[in-house]
């Protein structure tokens, strides 16, 4: 763990370095440094897809930010934390590879052990399941070219969530491409990836297959998944049809989180209870859809989607073993109609999906359950730009949730329930002023909510509550983008400010029991900026350098909460650090040789919502190199090799909010992040 001490240095550092950055870029550059699709570093126009309109980014009427190129497998790309914490306002910790949270603007910090809150998509197809849980994790990062987040409601046809989406793309369609990517780590971690990609005049496809296995630096924390993914696409005069698929294998041990004592001397230990029951998870998912584009009119476009998504899992727990499915269906249409100065846009989504679980312990039934679920949503959103200037976004979506659980197990009583949400609207104004080439202002206010998942729906006794309500909030936000120093630098800074009421908290009843409830009304303030710069770009020795730097600050506090006869009004909400700099050099030396540095800071956080329990936070520092050994027209081979936590840092890199201590136990908070560790691998392209 760092002082605080060290977290004021290295925020002072990371500032000084800005205004070094902004400094030097200022100077000429014998050949600024163009944008480019396939570097980390981008600093040419970007194309954003995720607001359901393809513009570029500094003409968005709100917030988001974008990951392209290399820049989404930096590091030794096994783990998704280190690719999108690289995002300001956007903080994700892991565990290990099977077991991570990610939190936007304070959005979805309550879930205990994954992603709720947060929607997460590939290809526009729903990655979350019906229980409300993600796993954007589970994608190969090799497979993937963009990934856009969407911070906050955008009312747009993912649904105005107050937590925002996380939008996965895989590559564009080429002639003829082949890539092969294989690399070896510490505690035995094999990564391989395998991709290609055909165009022809009517018919298109990708497919790749990857593995990932490692033994892990901790007691019982092995892990295996194989996945296999492909798209295609189908061209006709008047329309087109693209179809994705994607099956998902994983079998990975639970070494869980630990108490103070064991983190701090025996990090890679296994809490003591799962080691015992040499706990693990395993499942089998698929997604899959198909989407019909057609081109009505010269003016009118319409976009249906189909998709289906599945999942069967199992997982084994000290207190019982939990075997749990789900299987869905979904459609979503989509219309637009265009003039020279205006688009707009009407759609809607329905799905349907069930949910079934059981627990047991050495082999005694103890519970059996199902949950059936529908939801729709409709939206209508209009764009206006009377001038090259002004872009200006109206729209309001109104959705329904509806579910009914039905008691498979007579021993305990029924407890079958059902409820039904009333209509929630949520509208939503955005607007992006270019003053000039140069600076963009921008601007949002929406009106965004969560449901709970099917876990906190019930009553400890396992009824359903009928007292849960949704939180619901507004969002505001303002912003500035610039273009520096002629177009060798851009920055992007964001104030929101979001009031929320019933804020939805898993609550801890006993060490196998969760439970949802309300937190009354809870406040999420902070400032985000982004910042990219080329220092200078030679065609010979020292030739280019540029770099990324990502800032945010946040607060977050409840405003009124009351539990247990605990009032919680004015304490910080815990598990979401106060403060995230991530600062990376992109180096290329020679034309051939790429030298990329990261230096990630997560400040201070609260561990409990009294707020008596703290974690300093932690700085890492990571390191990779990479040479081109072949090169041609039509042909590369690179060798790379890394080292993360250069420092060797004592850190948890996840953190358990209001942990417990059950049987005179310590509360286990904490998940040791992983020592110094390395890796070295090849990649070869056709």
């Amino acid at each position: 763990m760092v002082t605080k001490s060290v977290s004021i240095r290295a925020l002072f550092i990371a500032l000084s370095l800005l205004v070094l950055q902004a400094n030097l870029s200022g100077q000429e550059n014998a050949n600024p440094l163009p944008g480019r699709s396939d570097t980390t570093i981008v600093l040419g126009e970007i194309a954003v897809e995720a607001i359901k309109i393809s513009t570029p980014l500094r003409n968005v009427p709100g917030s988001i930010s974008v990951v392209t190129g290399k820049g989404t497998t930096i590091g030794d790309a096994t783990n998704l934390a280190t690719t999108i914490n690289a995002l300001p306002g956007v903080a994700m910790q892991a565990g290990n590879y099977a077991t991570s949270r990610i939190v936007i603007r304070g959005m979805g910090s309550r879930t205990p052990y994954n992603t709720n809150r947060i929607k997460s998509y590939l290809n526009e197809i729903p990655l979350t399941g019906s229980d409300g849980v993600s796993t954007p994790e589970e994608i190969d990062l090799h497979s993937l070219q963009r990934i856009e987040v969407v911070k906050g409601p955008a009312a747009a046809l993912f649904g105005p969530g107050l937590g925002g989406s996380l939008n996965l793309y895989t590559p564009d369609y080429n002639q003829y491409k082949l890539k092969a990517n294989a690399q070896y780590g510490s505690w035995n971690t094999l990564q391989a990836h395998l991709s290609a990609s055909t165009q022809g005049e009517t018919l298109s496809a990708w497919g790749s297959v990857s593995h990932l296995q490692s033994d892990g630096f901790r007691e019982n924390g092995s892990y295996q998944r194989t996945a296999v993914m492909s798209t295609a696409q189908w061209k006709r005069k008047g329309w087109t049809v693209d179809a994705l698929i994607l099956l998902t294998s994983l079998n990975a041990g639970i070494p869980s989180s630990l108490g103070k004592t064991l983190f701090e001397e025996r990090p890679e230990a296994a809490a003591p209870t799962w080691k015992a029951v040499k706990g693990y998870k395993e499942s089998e998912k698929i997604r899959a859809g198909i989407t019909v584009a057609t081109k009505i009119n010269t003016r009118l476009d319409n976009l249906f989607t189909v998709f289906g998504i599945g999942n069967d899992s199992y997982e084994r727990r000290p207190f019982n073993n939990l075997d749990d499915n789900s299987l869905g269906y979904g459609f979503r249409n989509k219309l637009s109609y265009r003039t020279a100065k205006t688009e707009w846009i009407a759609g809607g989504e329905f799905v349907a999906d069930r949910y079934d679980w059981r627990l047991d312990k050495e082999e005694q039934l103890l519970n059996k359950n199902s949950e059936r679920r529908n939801h729709f949503n409709l939206y209508g959103m209009v764009y206006f730009r009377p001038n090259g200037k002004l872009n200006l976004t109206l729209a309001s979506a109104v959705g329904q949730t509806s579910y009914r659980l039905t008691d498979h197990f007579a021993a305990n009583g029924d407890q079958s329930g059902q409820r039904k949400f009333p209509l929630i609207f949520s509208p939503r104004i955005g607007i992006n002023y270019a003053i000039n080439a140069e600076v963009a202002l921008y601007g949002s206010a929406g009106h965004g909510y969560s449901l709970p998942s099917p876990e906190e729906t019930l009553l400890p006794g396992g009824d359903v509550n009928p007292n849960l309500k949704p939180e619901q909030g507004m969002q505001y936000e303002t912003g500035i983008r610039l273009n520096l120093f002629h177009q060798t630098a851009w920055l992007d800074g964001t104030l929101y400010w979001i009031e929320l009421n019933n804020l939805l908290v898993t609550k801890r009843v006993s060490e196998d029991i969760f439970t949802g409830i309300n937190a009354g009304k809870t406040r999420h303030q902070g400032f985000e900026l982004s910042f990219r710069n080329s220092f200078f770009h030679f065609s010979h020795f020292p030739g280019k350098l540029g770099s990324m730097l990502s800032y945010s600050l946040s607060v977050n506090k409840f405003i009124e909460f009351t539990d247990d006869g605990n009032n919680f009004d004015g304490k910080n909400l815990p598990g979401i650090p106060n403060q995230t700099i991530q600062h990376q050099f992109v180096w290329n030396p020679m034309e051939r040789i790429e030298v990329t540095t990261q230096l990630y800071l997560a400040g201070e956080q609260y561990l409990d919502d009294l707020n008596a329990e703290k974690y300093e936070g932690y700085l890492l520092a990571n390191l990779r190199l990479s040479a081109e050994i072949l090169k041609s027209t039509t042909t590369a081979l690179k060798a790379f090799a890394g080292i993360n936590n250069l420092t060797d840092t004592h850190y948890a890199s996840m953190l358990m909010v209001n942990a417990k201590g059950f049987g005179g136990s310590e509360p286990r908070y904490y998940y040791p992040g992983s020592p110094r560790n390395f890796f070295l691998g090849i990649q070869y392209s056709f």
